[in-house]
């Protein structure tokens, strides 16, 4: 996530994409990421930085007692932003194997989806889906959407600055996150479906994240982004991570990149799984 606080886009709270058929020789030395791992720690030692995010949901260990509010249910705040990663950001559930170390910058890294797909679901896309300097969306690729929600009166719009007002500059923040697998079939779900939203309820919110993937594990962390890689995150975000994988059909997520309200047009880049205990919560 970009670090000015008016253009930190959200995705940043989770930040850029990765090609799924990147070359391996194209990854950095496992000596890149312990020495981003080694600066992390360094920038955030006795600073005083809440716990962080992205992380294991499996494990529920963690040593930072920075307290803060859980943020409400979703339902009692406004959606203010949506966005999604290439690889899911945190690990866990049915995402656990490894990307690759990837560019040391967000991209060709985090966690991909463990089961098995058939060969139509793999089938190729007539056209590019999602494409960005830094390739297109392909089949049997895994995303991790973030639904963002806040406790300002405001509006679903591009970026963490749609999160933020002017009459409130420090709002609570809560993600629901939902890891999808994207499939060439028509009858996966449909993208544009699970990223509708209204203000019926006087809130606005999104109207069809799945409940059908497994209790959320929830926990205090952080925004996230290979912006965090080496330095921690002073937004404080209260997390929901459900732990099962849904199918999405991936020509619906390329109609969403071609027109949102949120003017997202790609998958952004991955920060790297935090293990450093002193930097995470306890999960309750």
């Amino acid at each position: 996530m970009k670090k000015n606080l008016l253009t930190l886009t959200l995705l940043t709270m989770t930040a850029s994409f990765s090609l799924m058929a990147t070359a391996s020789d194209d990854a950095v030395s496992d000596g890149v990421i312990a020495d981003q791992r080694t600066a992390l720690e360094t920038n955030t030692d006795g600073k005083g930085f809440g716990p962080q995010s992205p992380r294991d949901i499996d494990l529920i260990e963690g040593e930072n007692t920075i307290a803060f509010d859980t943020a409400p249910l979703a339902a009692e705040m406004n959606l203010c932003n949506i966005h999604f990663h290439e690889n899911a950001e945190h690990k866990g559930g049915e995402f656990t194997e490894y990307a690759g170390n990837g560019d040391g910058h967000g991209y060709h890294s985090g966690y991909k989806y463990t089961g098995v797909l058939s060969e139509a679901e793999l089938t190729e896309t007539a056209e590019d889906v999602c494409p960005s300097s830094h390739g297109s969306l392909e089949p049997g690729a895994t995303i991790e959407v973030h639904y963002v929600h806040s406790t300002a009166q405001v509006n679903p719009g591009p970026t963490l600055g749609a999160c933020l007002s002017e009459s409130i500059g420090n709002p609570q923040l809560r993600v629901e996150s939902q890891v999808f697998v994207l499939v060439n079939d028509e009858n996966a779900l449909d993208f544009m479906s699970l990223t509708a939203h209204d203000n019926a309820t006087g809130k606005n919110q999104a109207l069809n994240i799945p409940t059908n993937t497994g209790t959320s594990i929830q926990y205090n962390g952080s925004t996230t982004g290979p912006g965090y890689n080496e330095e921690g995150s002073p937004f404080q975000v209260s997390w929901g991570v459900r732990p099962k994988v849904a199918k999405v059909n991936i020509q619906t997520v390329g109609d969403w990149c071609k027109g949102n309200v949120f003017e997202e047009d790609h998958a952004h880049g991955v920060r790297n799984l935090v293990q450093n205990a002193k930097l995470l919560s306890t999960i309750k």
